[in-house]
Formats: C-alpha cells, sequence, structure tokens
C-alpha cells in the first residue's frame, strides 16, 4: 500500500477543513463561540478535571456533528429532491439533539456551580 501523505499533511489538511468550516458556516461560528464562552465560564467557577472533560466532550460531540452536517448538506446540494431534503432534514436533526443534549449536560455542570459561588455563597 502506498502512503499518500505525510502524518502532518494529513492534520495540515484537517486544519484547513477546521479553516474553512469555520469561514464558511455561521452555525459552526456560533457554536465555535458558545463553546470557548463555556470553556471561560468554567476556569472561572473553577470546574474540576472530570468536569472539564465531560464539557470538551459535549462540545467537540457538537462541532462534529455540525461538521458532519456540512458535509451531508454539500453532498446533497441544492437539490429539491424529497429525499436530498429528507436526508438534509435528519442531519439538522442529529446536529439539534446534540445540541440538546449539551444544554441538558451545561446545567447539570453549571448551575450547581453558580449556585455555589454566585447565588448562595456560603
Amino acid at each position: 500500500m502506498v502512503k499518500k501523505h505525510s502524518l502532518w499533511k494529513s492534520f495540515g489538511y484537517a486544519f484547513e477543513g477546521l479553516a474553512t468550516a469555520f469561514k464558511t458556516e455561521a452555525n459552526f461560528r456560533i457554536q465555535v463561540a458558545i463553546g470557548l464562552t463555556a470553556l471561560v465560564f468554567s476556569v472561572l467557577l473553577g470546574f474540576s478535571w472530570l468536569e472539564t472533560v465531560v464539557l470538551l466532550t459535549v462540545i467537540a460531540l457538537v462541532l462534529v456533528f455540525e461538521l458532519v452536517n456540512t458535509i451531508i448538506e454539500l453532498l446533497a446540494g441544492e437539490e429539491i429532491s424529497l429525499k436530498a431534503k429528507t436526508i438534509k432534514d435528519v442531519s439538522a436533526a442529529a446536529v439539534v439533539l446534540v445540541a440538546f443534549l449539551s444544554l441538558i449536560v451545561g446545567a447539570f455542570l453549571f448551575f450547581p456551580k453558580i449556585l455555589q459561588k454566585w447565588i448562595l455563597p456560603l
């Protein structure tokens, strides 16, 4: 088997893909901004390493699902066919579900810390 690219080139292509998604996809930019904001607040609230790992995992899940949704939308194109519409709708539904999951996980992570630190300090 012939090796096509070096490991470094493969990583370079991956980062190009992230940059392209960031430049061209408004939802991806919004999700990155929300994820970074959540990370800043996690530092301010003193998250444990486990809480931080859980937070990073749900942030990554949302971003990965958004990237996959973008791929599917590009592959389906601008077709008006019922099949293309269904594919795009189901892909978008997957993003929404993982986004709701991230909100639920975020509530479990952030609300107790906010209550403890800012609302009901002991």
